[in-house]
C-alpha cells in the first residue's frame, strides 16, 4: 500500500522533531551509529540539526552544522542522534568520502530526507 503525501509528511516530522544532532563516521555506521569519530584539537563534537517542515513526502535541513574534524581522519556517512553525547540512533546517509591531512573543519552543506525515492 503506498503511503499518502501526509502519512509521509508526518513521518518526517517526528523524525525531525527526534533526530536534533548530526555526526560524522568514518566507516558504515549500521544499527547502532558505531565507527563516529573522535579526537581533534579543537575537538569533534557532534552538532545541532535544524529541519524545515516536511512538504511532499520530503524533509530538508535548514542550518549548515560545521564540524571539527582531527588530522588523518576520512569521513564516509552522517548520522542522526536524539542527543549531543549518547542518545538514540535514529539512522545515516552516505557521504562522498573526503580525508584530512591535518585538523580542519566540515561543513554539511544540505540533507535532505526524500520518502518518495523508489527501491
Amino acid at each position: 500500500m503506498p503511503l499518502s503525501t501526509n502519512a509521509k509528511n508526518s513521518m518526517l516530522n517526528h523524525l525531525g522533531g527526534e533526530a536534533l544532532f548530526a555526526s560524522l563516521h568514518d566507516g558504515a555506521p549500521g544499527d547502532n551509529g558505531a565507527n563516529e569519530i573522535s579526537g581533534g584539537s579543537p575537538a569533534y563534537a557532534r552538532k545541532g540539526m535544524v529541519w524545515d517542515p516536511a512538504t511532499d513526502g520530503a524533509i530538508n535541513s535548514s542550518n549548515q552544522p560545521v564540524f571539527d574534524i582531527p588530522p588523518g581522519t576520512t569521513i564516509a556517512h552522517v548520522g542522526f542522534w536524539t542527543a549531543l553525547s549518547g542518545g538514540v540512533w535514529k539512522g545515516s546517509a552516505p557521504l562522498v568520502n573526503e580525508s584530512w591531512i591535518n585538523q580542519g573543519t566540515y561543513k554539511l552543506e544540505d540533507m535532505d530526507l526524500d520518502l518518495n525515492l523508489s527501491a
